[in-house]
């Protein structure tokens, strides 16, 4: 006899460890991030299907993949774990608890100047515990916020594909840069149209960076000559030293190079280009004390850290050519008040 509500066995425990078996497409990953073992995995995951009735995963000697069956239980099973964070956040509110877990998402440029601030932070709150998550580009951090892995995400161009609250903590700038000796650092303010005649490396398509240099030359009717795209500031920096090219960086990816003169800046008209970097959530979410505490110590805090990092390299009035128009550090923290006082928080005030 068939049961007719299957979903009743279903218990908690096999809902996440399923979820995390689809997540990593392996049930030994899936093990190491439970801290479980394998075949402990693996049962989790025989009785849920046992409790569905149904496969939900293809098992092709080490490959896994999910059926039809476990696509569409995955949307229930990712929807019921967050649910139960919102509940427990909501809970720690009520109790003013800043303790817990808190994942934090960030691009791969704020890793140079997150870590640190996160320092001062984990001193002020000892009783969160911090996980980070380092994506490769924007579209990857967009991806954890969508699917809740990450509580708050440190990035620049902040999503318009999704309902977020985002807030400017600080300025961003960009430039060009180059190694020493390179002919361009002869010419003190050389126009952009100069840049075209020297190879450039550059991020990939996908990385916010690129987008942003990409728009820069547009709007001076440039084509630059891209010799090679690469997906790490890493090995972009690496290249430029080696005296394969110019490129553009955020200069908050290059402080040790500046100061070790490795990597010299380029002052091209119309630079740097100044964004905002921004501190992001889901709009549907609430906010836990430990995350909203992490909200408002960046928000505090973040400017000032990175103005003292710009202030060697940048005059004051910088300004950025990029459209809408560019924010001085001064500007940025400015709107970021503004946005806290316009909008009511997310959680409670501290």
């Amino acid at each position: 006899m068939v049961d007719a509500q299957p979903m009743r066995h279903v218990t908690l425990r096999q809902m996440r460890v399923f979820a995390e078996v689809a997540r990593h497409l392996s049930f030994v990953r899936a093990a190491e991030a439970l801290h479980l073992t394998p075949p402990a995995v693996s049962m989790q995951v025989k009785e849920l299907e046992a409790a569905v009735g149904l496969a939900l995963f293809d098992r092709r000697g080490r490959r896994v993949a999910l059926t039809t069956a476990g696509e569409y239980l995955l949307v229930y099973a990712r929807r019921l774990i967050v649910t139960l964070k919102d509940a427990g956040d909501a809970m720690a509110r009520l109790r003013k608890l800043e303790s817990g877990v808190l994942n934090v998402g960030m691009v791969s440029t704020a890793k140079y100047f997150v870590p640190r601030l996160l320092t001062r932070f984990r001193e002020e709150h000892p009783g969160v515990e911090l996980r980070l998550q380092v994506g490769n580009n924007r579209e990857q951090l967009v991806g954890w916020l969508e699917q809740a892995d990450v509580d708050l995400a440190i990035m620049g161009r902040p999503p318009k594909e999704m309902a977020t609250r985002a807030e400017a903590f600080a300025a961003h700038p960009h430039v060009f840069v180059a190694p020493p000796g390179h002919p361009i650092m002869a010419v003190g303010h050389p126009p952009p149209a100069m840049l075209a005649n020297y190879p450039m490396i550059v991020r990939e398509p996908a990385s916010g960076t690129r987008a942003l240099m990409d728009r820069f030359f547009q709007a001076h009717r440039v084509e630059p000559s891209i010799a090679m795209e690469m997906p790490s500031n890493e090995s972009i920096k690496q290249a430029v030293m080696a005296g394969m090219g110019l490129s553009f960086l955020s200069l908050h990816t290059i402080g040790l190079e500046l100061r070790c003169r490795l990597i010299e800046l380029v002052h091209v008209e119309h630079t740097p280009i100044v964004r905002t970097w921004n501190v992001v959530h889901l709009s549907t979410r609430v906010l836990s004390p430990a995350a909203e505490a992490l909200r408002y110590f960046m928000l505090e805090h973040g400017e000032a850290h990175l103005a003292d990092h710009d202030r060697p390299w940048l005059p004051q009035e910088a300004t950025g050519s990029d459209s809408p128009p560019a924010r001085t550090p001064r500007s940025a923290r400015a709107t970021a008040r503004a946005t806290r006082a316009a909008r009511p928080r997310a959680s409670g005030g501290r």
